[in-house]
């Protein structure tokens, strides 16, 4: 669809930014917080680039009024961060410490002193390590620890925060944690990733339930997937089984209980000889099938399938990290390929049209439900100049093409309701370490200065005129 000169939204819209606790807090040892798995992971030799670690990250636990402050000045109506399951329950279970939850209501004020609309997310993937050490996610009892937690924060922060999220990315913290390991906790285990991501669902849906309890009426409760946007790359039958049986796991596996109250009868063929599924018991499904009020969708890169063998690109070309173990189970015959375009500094090819394609299938899928985009955004190779300032019309560029399509959708009817850019900061990245710069402004890891790049300052003037300001060479 040819761009018009003057893309423009509608008011109401949300212009935020996003984080994580791990990502950016440090501050790991403070106010009674214990390990989490990425803690443990982190510290462990040859995990992590550089051997880098979320101890002090961006230290945001001591810099947030600053960090607050520097939203507002740009403009931004929006923060989703998300809270820290050890620094609010530490170890996992029973009472909440009151020094974490202090440090969220305190962060919760001061957002809302400065304009700045909270949404929070209750797991971005630091399970605490004493839960782990009991199992895990493969785990039910950790499904019931995270709805008790939930209420926990509810009760917290219910009378100030309307947005809630439940979980963040499950699929990341089932398959990338249990099948491939290469993020936290590590382990290998195709039919422990299965049952990972049926208890992060049914911990969702207690988590809703136990938020429903303790929040008011008008609060909204939600679901972060990174609903990935699976294309075969050619037309033959052998091609589109393929695609079916990756989207089955990338997202079937997620919305199919969450929105539909089943999982795809194609999945569970599909996987059939990595598990039985016996751990699925009568009632889950429905308590999984709660009423939403939106559904977060996290997008960066399209994936592009076909059937065979490995080819010649290398036993994986899929985004998700170098691991001789796949986060596909049960799919080790579909080949996965570079799609084309431009790459970003994770090797992610640019494509604008997926964002819209991911908006308009969850538009007829969850049909009634308000969409937000909670992810979207690009990391770059981003350094100062001789003086100080951090130009990155890359970005830039990458974002207006972005929301370019999220308001094309929006003119085909999707009811998408906000946009947070991802990362507010450069931070932590996970298995990156602090190799891969995501933020919309520079962080001097030395002196931990902020700095906003030029495309946090595009972003600002969008966010504050509800319109997407020229490219430089527009």
């Amino acid at each position: 669809m040819p761009e018009p000169m003057t893309v423009s939204f509608p008011p109401a819209f949300l212009w935020g930014s996003a984080t994580s606790a791990y990502q950016i807090e440090g501050a790991v040892r403070e106010g009674g917080r214990t390990p989490s798995i990425w803690d443990t992971f982190s510290h462990q030799p040859g995990k992590t680039a550089g051997g880098d670690t979320g101890d002090n990250a961006v230290d945001h636990y001591h810099r947030y009024r600053d960090d607050v402050a520097l939203m507002a000045r740009l403009g931004l109506n929006a923060y989703r961060f998300s809270v820290s399951w050890p620094r609010v329950r530490p170890t996992g279970r029973g009472p909440a410490a009151q020094a974490g939850l202090d440090f969220y209501r305190r962060l919760v004020d001061e957002l809302l002193a400065n304009g700045i609309k909270p949404a929070v997310t209750l797991y971005h993937w630091d399970l605490p390590q004493e839960l782990e050490d009991a199992g895990g996610w493969p785990e039910r009892d950790t499904a019931l620890r995270f709805a008790e937690y939930a209420q926990l924060v509810g009760e917290a922060l219910g009378d100030r925060v309307e947005q809630w999220i439940t979980l963040n990315e499950p699929w990341c913290s089932a398959f990338l944690g249990y099948a491939s390991g290469v993020h936290a906790p590590g382990r290998t285990e195709p039919a422990g990733a299965l049952r990972a991501a049926h208890h992060l669902n049914l911990g969702h849906g207690l988590a809703t339930q136990a938020l429903r309890s303790v929040l008011p009426a008008h609060a909204s409760v939600a679901v972060s997937l990174n609903s990935q946007v699976i294309r075969p790359l050619s037309q033959d039958p052998a091609d589109l089984a393929a695609a079916r049986r990756i989207d089955d796991l990338a997202n079937g596996v997620f919305h199919g209980p969450i929105l539909h109250g089943a999982y795809p009868a194609t999945l569970l063929e599909a996987t059939s000889s990595v598990t039985d599924w016996s751990f699925v018991r009568d009632g889950d499904l429905v308590e999984i099938r709660q009423p939403l009020d939106a559904l977060g969708l996290n997008y960066y890169t399209p994936v592009l399938v076909s059937s065979g063998a490995n080819t010649p690109e290398g036993p994986r070309a899929d985004p998700h990290g170098a691991s001789a173990d796949s986060p596909w189970p049960g799919a080790d015959d579909v080949a996965f390929h570079q799609a084309p375009g431009d790459l970003t500094e994770m090797g992610w090819t640019v494509d604008p049209s997926g964002l819209y394609d991911l908006i308009m299938r969850y538009s007829r899928e969850a049909p009634g439900l308000a969409l937000y985009v909670t992810e979207n955004g690009a990391a770059y190779d981003d350094k100062p100049d001789a003086d100080g300032r951090v130009h990155d019309p890359e970005r830039i560029a990458y974002l207006r093409a972005h929301l370019a399509e999220v308001r094309h959708a929006m003119t085909d009817g999707a009811d998408v309701r906000g946009y947070y850019l991802w990362s507010f900061m450069d931070n932590f990245e996970w298995a990156y370490g602090y190799e891969k710069r995501f933020g919309a402004v520079y962080t001097d890891y030395t002196t931990l200065e902020r700095t906003p790049k030029s495309s946090a300052h595009w972003y600002g003037t969008a966010a504050r005129t509800g319109e997407l300001p020229p490219v430089d060479g527009d």
